[in-house]
């Protein structure tokens, strides 16, 4: 089981290189498909499905606290995507998206040390 966060991890490490490399690319997509219902439900379903893995392989990672708390904060997020409803995600969206030219490569920074400690943590 342990293999899916690591691959997950593997992923979220790809898709901040890209990011870096080329902001564009992810953001573009995620704006294009702002309006779709699929964004808001993978944005949950991963969450949650991230968040029950990390919390069930807690004792098999190197820093279990922190993938513990990790797990939980995940399924705390999937449930907030779900109770503020389509509009209000569409905002939160827009919002966020809006610091992309200032922040982007930070983010992109960000996802690629988040990525690499899932790794790392699983391996």
């Amino acid at each position: 089981m342990s293999v899916v966060i690591i691959i997950f991890g593997v992923l979220t490490l790809l898709a901040g290189l890209v990011i870096i490399v080329n902001p564009e690319i992810v953001f573009g997509y995620l704006k294009r498909h702002l309006e779709k219902l699929e964004l808001q439900i993978s944005a949950i379903v991963v969450r949650l499905v991230l968040g029950a893995l990390l919390i069930y392989l807690t004792d098999v990672s190197k820093f279990p606290i922190v993938i513990e708390v990790l797990g939980w904060l995940a399924i705390i997020a999937a449930i907030t995507f779900s109770v503020i409803g389509r509009n209000n995600f569409k905002r939160l969206m827009s919002w966020a998206m809006s610091f992309q030219k200032p922040y982007g490569r930070v983010g992109g920074f960000i996802a690629v040390c988040f990525g690499g400690f899932l790794v790392y943590a699983f391996v």
